[in-house]
This record gives structure tokens, sequence and C-alpha cells, in this order.
């Protein structure tokens, strides 16, 4: 990786093929704002076209992870909303937007939770491979204690990683969680101390690339998060059929079955930002609609049934 651009809300280092993302406002607890969203999208399309990256970790700078959105920056909506509610056309939830760029994130991923992740910092890292934890790290699902639903697609994610119940249960109570309970959940895999957590994040990170090849990760990366909402295990069978006809065939292929003969280390030749086949049908994702604001979202802005002229 070149040197990677001066970003204002986070900061992006590899070190070793692991791409280290750090929400970097400690003065504000890393609060989440439309620079923040930007710069996100913006450093994971300088990591998936990396060939040198194996693998990215997202962890915050000082005690907080992220602290939610960032209330100080002109009011709620424009940490959350591409555009201010004036608009025609139903503004798209920022938060959503970071965490789909993670879901199709090329490489690994990694969550390193050090310290409180609210609303949005809770949301952002359900996109994740996986999460470790701090000891200092608390989970808090608070949006309906502010009066809102849950962001970032996490009504998609966090069911998925822990159960429809545990989800309701720390949605509706808005509990802050921590410690063997997120380990218990299935939503962490470690809680360990704070000096432990980027070691251990690094080691994880390394052990999902060392010895693998890159478009086989990233393939098996789209497998599995995209075959979660299939609605019938032939949509695998059909993406994993197309994922083996060209890998079979090339050279990855060889060079795995010649090194495991030959009792050596793997070299793999093929590169993710040149050679990643394209197996899935993108017609089954649905495009954001460009749909009118409408009255039926805000319930006091509808005409009553009694006015005349309703």
């Amino acid at each position: 990786m070149s040197t990677p651009p001066i970003f204002e809300t986070i900061s992006l280092d590899l070190e070793a093929s692991i791409a280290t993302i750090t929400l970097n406002q400690p003065e504000r607890l890393n609060a989440f704002n439309p620079t923040m969203r930007e710069e996100l999208i913006a450093a994971l399309d300088i990591t998936d076209a990396d060939d040198e990256v194996q693998a990215v970790i997202f962890t915050g700078a000082g005690k907080a992870f992220c602290a939610g959105a960032d209330l100080s920056s002109g009011g709620f909506e424009s940490g959350r909303f591409e555009t201010d509610h004036e608009s025609p056309h139903l503004p798209r939830d920022g938060a959503g937007r970071v965490t789909l760029r993670i879901f199709e994130s090329l490489k690994p991923t990694i969550a390193a939770v050090n310290g409180v992740a609210i609303g949005f910092g809770a949301s952002v890292t359900l996109a994740a491979d996986v999460r470790l934890a701090s000891e200092r790290a608390k989970y808090g699902f608070l949006f309906a204690k502010r009066g809102i639903v849950p962001d970032g697609a996490s009504s998609w994610f966090l069911p998925r990683l822990v159960g429809v119940s545990k989800a309701l249960e720390w949605a509706f109570t808005g509990a802050l969680v921590s410690g063997h309970e997120l380990v218990d959940s299935g939503l962490v895999r470690d809680v360990v101390s704070p000096g432990e957590l980027i070691p251990r994040a690094r080691e994880l990170a390394r052990a999902m690339g060392d010895g693998s090849s890159p478009v086989s990760i990233a393939v098996t990366r789209q497998l599995m998060w995209r075959m979660l909402g299939a609605e019938h295990p032939m949509r695998a069978h059909i993406a994993e059929s197309r994922g083996l006809y060209g890998r079979m065939r090339g050279a990855d292929a060889k060079e795995g079955v010649a090194s495991f003969l030959e009792k050596r280390e793997a070299k793999f030749p093929l590169r993710v930002s040149t050679d990643l086949p394209d197996i899935f049908d993108i017609s089954d994702v649905p495009p954001f609609p460009d749909e009118p604001i409408s009255p039926r979202y805000v319930p006091h802005l509808r005409p009553s049934r009694t006015d005349p002229d309703a």
C-alpha cells in the first residue's frame, strides 16, 4: 500500500500486510458523523484495491470505540442520514452505508472493540467477521431509549449473530452489555485485557490469511455472508458451483496441489485486484428505492380521518 491519505476522523495504517482503521476523534469519543462515514468507505476502497492487505482491523483511539452519533455536529440527523430531512426523497441511513460497505469487503475484517460501543459504534462492528473486546468494552443498542430505531442494518446482522430473542432483549432494554455476556451470546469471540486487544487481533488477522489464497478468501467471505439471506441452499449450490468451476481450473488451485505434494509453503499467484471471479447474481441485491418521503412514516403528519380536506 502506498502512503495512505491523511484523514480527518480516522487513521489508516498498514503493517506486515494488516491494515488497521482507527476511529480517531478521542476527544469526542470517536462519535460518528458524515465525514467519518465517507472516510470509512474510502478507507475500505483502499484496502480492497491493495493486494498487500491481508486483513483489516477496526478499533478506536482513546478510551472509547465509538459513542454513537455526533450530536454536536449540527443535529442528530447530520451523523445518520445522507441528506437532511427536507429532502423530497427518502434519505439513506449513513450508518447503513458503512456496514453495507464492510459487508462487501474483499478482505477479512476484525473489530477490536477497545471501549464503549454505543449506537453506530455497536452496529458497525456487526458487519465484521470477528469481534474481539477489551475488558473495558461495553455494547449498547440504545435506539429505543433515544426514541428511534436500529441503524446500520443491525436488525439484519444482530439476530443472525446472537439470535432474535437476545437481539430483541438488548434492543428493548438498552442494557449495557459487557464481559462474559458478550462471549456467551456469540457476539464476541474473546474478552481480553486492554493491552492484549490489538496483539490478539493482529494474531488472528495473520492466521486468517497466512498460507491461503487471497482470492479464495475473498470469495469464501462473500459466499458465507451472502448465503445467510438465501431462501434455499440451492442458491449456495449454484454460487459454489460457479466458484469451483473457475477456481479448479486456475493457477491458484494448481499451486495449492503442487505445494501440498512438494511439502512446501504455497505461493498463490492470483490477486484479488485482478483475478476475482464474478459468481454472484447482482440482480439479487435490491437497490435503495428512489421513493418520495411519505407522511405515513411520521404518524402525526398524516391527515386526520375527520379532516374534510383529507
